[in-house]
């Protein structure tokens, strides 16, 4: 349904976006990530016709966005970044008005608009101007406007940005419904995001993909993958690192948080398996009665990936380049 192929973007002698592809199929959700500036938010504007590639095209649902941005744009919905709407409307005339662009008779936009209202739950606020409303609402002003017509393919840059823990939760759940039908696109700073409801994710760094693959794929990149994760009392801390000093072929990173502390216990040998490395970590908390607040085998750590494939330092002509390039 979405077909990116060697995308480019140019501004002067800054390149934004450098020759990706990927594909998204109807029924997927694929987290789009990356630190400011990497290139999330100038991709989404190409892909959905809003801005014009220096190279490369993007297809809706077979239809090339170059060629023929109207016929594919009716494929699409798309929350830009800022969720911008008309700020003397209300929600009920901005509504009604996306659905006339779009194209839907009378019929049809009274029960699209029930529908995507309902979603987005926007009823208490139907009837006050758009600049009145809390940022959290605006956001779901222009989500709403971004499904009202029920389009195949959506396209959503920081879906939940500004909505309280909720708000989030009923976004989550309403993308949730939604992808079994459509192929998606999310952009985002909330890993926890892609792991609740992303079926693929996608780094880029400095308008380049730096890793793809399923959240959990990801994930068991990281350094954390196959780890004991251990959480006690603070006060139980010297006491634990003394025995933890004596398993032969691992180390610990520990981290304190007030009066709870967590220790990462890692196998120094990649042939030891994980699970002997746990059972041998329980046994210790047994043997010495330690009242463990948890005790996990780690499957990876998103961030942890993200971080190591996006800190890495720009060349100073790229620092000079971008140093206000935080919306890119």
């Amino acid at each position: 349904m979405i077909e990116v192929q060697h995308l480019v973007k140019k501004f002067g002698d800054f390149t934004a976006v450098n020759d990706l592809s990927f594909a998204v199929e109807s029924g997927q959700v694929m987290g789009f990530l990356g630190p400011n500036g990497a290139g999330k938010s100038t991709t989404m504007k190409m892909i959905t016709g809003f801005l014009r590639p220096t190279a490369g095209t993007a297809r809706i649902a077979g239809i090339d966005i170059c060629d023929n941005p109207l016929a594919a744009q009716t494929q699409l919905g798309y929350l830009p970044e800022g969720a911008p709407a008309w700020p003397d409307m209300t929600p009920r005339q901005f509504l009604d008005f996306i659905t006339r662009i779009r194209g839907l008779d009378k019929s049809a936009a009274r029960q699209a608009m029930i529908r995507a209202i309902g979603m987005t739950e926007l009823h208490g606020v139907l009837d006050q101007p758009i600049d009145t409303l809390s940022k959290g609402y605006r956001r779901r002003v222009g989500l709403a406007q971004a499904i009202v017509h029920d389009p195949d393919v959506l396209v959503m840059d920081e879906p939940t940005d500004g909505l309280d823990p909720n708000q989030k939760f009923q976004v989550r759940q309403a993308i949730e419904e939604m992808a079994a039908h459509k192929a998606i696109i999310i952009s985002t700073h909330i890993l926890e995001e892609v792991d609740a409801i992303c079926s693929h994710a996608m780094i880029i760094d400095r308008g380049e993909i730096v890793a793809e693959g399923t959240p959990s794929a990801l994930a068991a990149r990281s350094r954390f993958f196959g780890a004991v994760s251990l959480t006690l009392d603070t006060q139980l801390l010297e006491r634990a690192c003394k025995v933890l000093d004596g398993i032969d072929n691992s180390r610990y990173e520990v981290v304190t948080r007030g009066v709870e502390t967590v220790i990462s216990v890692f196998a120094d040998t990649a042939q030891a398996p994980a699970t002997d490395l746990l059972a041998h970590v329980r046994d210790l908390i047994s043997q010495q009665e330690w009242p463990v607040r948890a005790l996990a085998l780690e499957t990876g750590r998103l961030d942890d990936v993200f971080g190591t494939l996006t800190r890495k330092p720009r060349p100073l002509a790229d620092t000079a380049n971008v140093a206000d390039g935080g919306g890119a």
